[in-house]
């Protein structure tokens, strides 16, 4: 045997013994098949090869020599180089492999990828984490019964700045229906997120959402047992009452992991975003929104799954969203046809409306302020209260006492006796003693 000159692993090495044995006569064909867990046609193939060319028949003929598929060396420098670039720095190893096809024309899969980027001693910013056993939740059947609402601030143009970016994923097939950037999370990030679900595809069946204020009134947990018994409810928010004129389900989350699918998506778009920020050039939450809406296609067509039953439940609407999607509140009209919306005055531009009446306002950044009542919208301008005329009221002139007063600080007092009839020195003691807090 040329095992000195020849590298066999231990279960190559193995095979050889039972082959030889074979050959041998020390065990039949059958028995060395049963003992390999080979066909009897492949031990009589290994039986001839090694009676031929002996113990190297053993060993594959591609042993020692480079893969016709592997990336030549320049070549693995060059992904190494662009990855510690300014572009794509910090960039998952996945999403770089598909950045290096659409821009740098290098096309190979994930893994070739990431052996070039390990052997440059490259490590991947997203390790995986530990897994921890839980109970996954089904998904949904069907696309639209419920859309996962949520917001997380990041660090999305680089820099130490945050900004909030507002999303919603479908539940059935993961998704992007809606994202939405703005500084802070607001109730405005997440009318426009819902602007874009029923702008786009329709009316969905319910939104799970967490327990922020902007969802839920603060005072829904601090009813009492005989308060709720009794029928009181706590009053929607705006976004809530929103969701009951479009007909959607609100869902209250109590963890995290209940809308895991949305916590599972800001961890991509963060890893993802930041890279796609940086090659573009977006610098602003204007630019950043206008690339969202192009990029949610993209990013579909690629994580999206297919549903369990493929008809959709989302269901047309032609409701006037800026009269939905708005702040609204219940103001009085007086016998002038005015009221007061925070702080400010309004008059209603027709006379349709009676005076001392309720009526609804509704304010939103697309329509501005307008008055409801009995379901039709009027328009509404400023109103500037006249004021008062009054008479000017004439300069009052400050009183300024004479050097010689003597409560003016720094000034030579006056005598409180005559000189003539005390002594000078006695007259000067008198004046540090009664003065001299003046001077």
């Amino acid at each position: 045997m040329k095992g000195d000159t020849i590298k066999m692993s231990q279960k190559q090495i193995n095979r050889y013994h039972v082959i030889m044995d074979s050959l041998e006569g020390k065990m039949t064909v059958e028995e060395a098949a049963t003992a390999l867990g080979l066909s009897e046609r492949q031990v009589t193939r290994l039986r001839n090869g090694v009676k031929q060319e002996g113990a190297v028949f053993m060993v594959h003929k591609n042993t020692g020599r480079p893969s016709t598929r592997a990336v030549p060396e320049e070549e693995s420098g060059k992904i190494a180089e662009l990855y510690r670039s300014e572009l794509y720095n910090g960039a998952n190893f996945l999403h770089f492999s598909e950045l290096l096809e659409e821009r740098e024309g290098i096309k190979h899969s994930y893994a070739t990828i990431r052996k070039a980027l390990t052997a440059a001693n490259i490590e991947s910013p997203k390790k995986r984490r530990r897994y921890k056993p839980h109970r996954r939740r089904k998904r949904k059947a069907r696309e639209g019964l419920l859309i996962q609402t949520d917001a997380t601030p990041f660090e999305w143009f680089g820099g130490r700045s945050k900004f909030t970016l507002h999303g919603g994923i479908d539940d059935a097939t993961g998704k992007i229906v809606g994202l939405y950037m703005t500084k802070n999370e607001c109730l405005q990030g997440y009318f426009e997120v819902f602007r874009q679900i029923v702008g786009q595809n329709g009316v969905p069946v319910s939104a799970y959402a967490d327990r922020h204020t902007i969802f839920r009134s603060p005072k829904a947990d601090k009813l009492t047992v005989e308060e709720q018994l009794d029928g009181k409810q706590a009053a929607d928010t705006q976004f809530g009452r929103a969701m009951k004129e479009l007909g959607i389900t609100l869902i209250a989350a109590r963890s995290p992991q209940a809308k895991g699918r949305i916590e599972r998506l800001w961890d991509t778009l963060q890893s993802r975003l930041v890279i796609e920020f940086r090659l573009q050039n977006i610098r602003t939450v204007h630019e950043a929104n206008a690339f969202l809406a192009d990029y949610i296609p993209k990013f579909n067509e690629y994580f999206a799954v297919k549903p369990e039953d493929s008809e959709k439940t989302y269901v047309p609407t032609a409701l006037d969203l800026d009269l939905i999607l708005c702040v609204k509140e219940t103001r009085t009209i007086d016998n002038g046809g005015v009221f007061s919306f925070y702080g400010k005055l309004f008059k209603v531009v027709s006379d349709g409306i009676p005076n001392k009446v309720k009526i609804e306002v509704l304010a939103s950044p697309t329509r501005g302020v307008v008055a409801q009542y009995k379901g039709k919208t009027f328009d509404v301008l400023p109103y500037l209260k006249p004021q008062k005329v009054s008479s000017p009221k004439p300069e009052r002139k400050q009183a300024i006492p004479p050097d010689d007063h003597y409560y003016k600080r720094g000034k030579p007092a006056i005598p409180l006796y005559s000189s003539d009839l005390i002594d000078p020195e006695i007259h000067k003691m008198l004046n540090d003693i009664f003065l001299s807090k003046y001077a």
